[in-house]
């Protein structure tokens, strides 16, 4: 028989405790521990296991590492080119992925439409939805079903014995809080469920070389739900964000050990499931039919991908004593930032003004060259005059006024030539080793905001 214990454990951080604490000692959050009930096994059983353990795996021994053969091992790649990019290149034989991201933004249908497009054989395994339920989204989806197997389960050793039987070169689970191991006697989705799930699956993975795809659930406050624990487990953590009220997705590198942590992959969603979206440049600038105040092009770099994007901003007198500050798809602090410097060195009004702040298409960008449009936007939107379409900006700003340089500029200035822009404003100390006859559009260099304010306002 297995005796009961009771733990307490942190919902944050994963840590236990004997006794309830309002404050966790670990990671500080407050009211996070909550009651667990734990199977604890028996010496016979804890025999039994370690035997089954020594036999699949073989006794470990320390071993020199010049004497450890690195192995050709090729990646799996995937038919969906923004997910290798992200994954640094395709699927690693044996890691285990986290897929995490709002409800209802597009998790199920990216892992199904990788599921149904892979051409490979694929265990998708639905602790949310039946069988019939995933149908209906697969005919919708298309691709070719006859190499996906669906097991609506949510045991974990019944699941690692159909993946034992099955052997496919890629295992999806939806989701990782659904599932329950037998050797724990609490709810799924608890700490300690989800903790010995994520242990099972990242056992199974390394010792059978086959990738694990898992979906988690999120918080109120946008992290993974469960112990922070799963997110050290895991080789790969990808975080799939994006507005509901836009068609856009993002998929974001948050941990990778195979690759960078900072490639994006950009989605739209339709009805027939997601597309990659090959030219953000293109879908990220909105189409006008003549020149408005307030809007300006920003020429940024996400992971080794360069793109260009529109800011815009509004600037309308205040009606309260304190005036509105509102930022979305960009840091709200960064903004009051810049308008603090607005303020000291140019001596334009914004203190008594309303300000608003936009990034077109839904997305959020945390590149610092972006200042020097937001920079530009607000003061088209206060003095009321419109910036040229075929001018763009990629500048970061500094606390005295000063434009500084961003790196890889080149590759913004070549983004943005090969879409038709006539001229670029960029630091002046980005121009040691440019050459400017290589483009064929116009390099215009500042080296503080008024420079830019004469250029584009007098």
């Amino acid at each position: 028989m297995a005796k009961v214990k009771k733990i307490f454990a942190c919902t944050s951080c994963g840590a236990t405790s004997p006794k309830w604490m309002g404050k966790c000692p670990h990671c500080g959050e407050w009211n996070t521990y909550i009651e667990e009930v734990i199977a604890k096994e028996t010496t016979q059983e804890a025999k039994h296991q370690a035997w089954k353990s020594d036999t699949s795996r073989g006794e470990a021994r320390p071993v020199a590492l010049p004497e450890i053969q690195a192995g050709n091992t090729r990646r799996l790649a995937t038919p969906d080119g923004e997910l290798n990019r992200v994954l640094g290149g395709g699927i690693v034989p044996g890691s285990l992925v986290l897929i995490g991201g709002q409800p209802g933004i597009g998790k199920s249908t990216l892992l199904l439409q990788l599921a149904l497009y892979l051409p490979a054989t694929v265990l998708y395994v639905s602790g949310e939805e039946s069988d019939e339920q995933i149908k209906m989204r697969s005919d919708r989806i298309g691709g070719n079903p006859e190499r996906c197997f669906i097991l609506a389960e949510t045991n974990t050793n019944k699941i690692l014995k159909h993946a034992q039987q099955l052997q496919p070169n890629l295992v999806i689970i939806d989701s990782i809080q659904t599932l329950s191991s037998p050797h724990i006697e609490s709810m799924p989705g608890s700490v300690s469920q989800v903790r010995e799930c994520a242990g099972e699956l990242q056992r199974f993975a390394k010792e059978s070389n086959i990738p694990v795809f898992i979906i988690g659930h999120i918080t109120k406050d946008g992290s993974i739900a469960g112990p922070k624990l799963l997110e050290h487990i895991v080789d790969a953590v990808l975080q799939f964000e994006g507005d509901r009220n836009y068609t856009y997705r993002i998929l974001r590198t948050i941990k990778n050990r195979f690759g960078s942590t900072d490639e994006l992959g950009i989605y739209e969603m339709e009805g027939n499931g997601l597309r990659e979206v090959a030219n953000p440049s293109e879908l990220l600038l909105s189409q006008k039919d003549e020149d408005l105040s307030g809007s300006a092009i920003a020429a940024t770099i996400e992971g080794l991908r360069p793109m260009l994007i529109e800011t815009q901003a509004l600037v309308s007198t205040s009606v309260y004593s304190a005036p509105q500050r509102s930022a979305t798809g960009f840091d709200l602090r960064r903004l009051s930032m810049l308008l603090a410097v607005l303020e000291k060195r140019n001596g334009l009004p914004f203190a008594t003004n309303d300000v608003f702040l936009n990034i077109a298409g839904g997305i959020r960008v945390d590149d610092p060259a972006i200042d020097l449009a937001i920079v530009s936007a607000l003061i088209s939107s206060l003095e009321d005059v419109a910036i040229p379409t075929n001018v763009c900006f990629a500048g970061e700003v500094g606390l005295s006024g000063e434009i500084r340089a961003v790196n890889r500029v080149e590759q913004r200035i070549q983004e943005a030539n090969r879409l038709g822009f006539q001229e670029i404003y960029i630091s002046k100390y980005n121009t040691k080793g440019l050459d400017p006859g290589r483009f064929d559009i116009k390099i215009r260099t500042v080296g503080k905001i008024q420079e830019l304010y004469s250029a584009l306002f007098e």
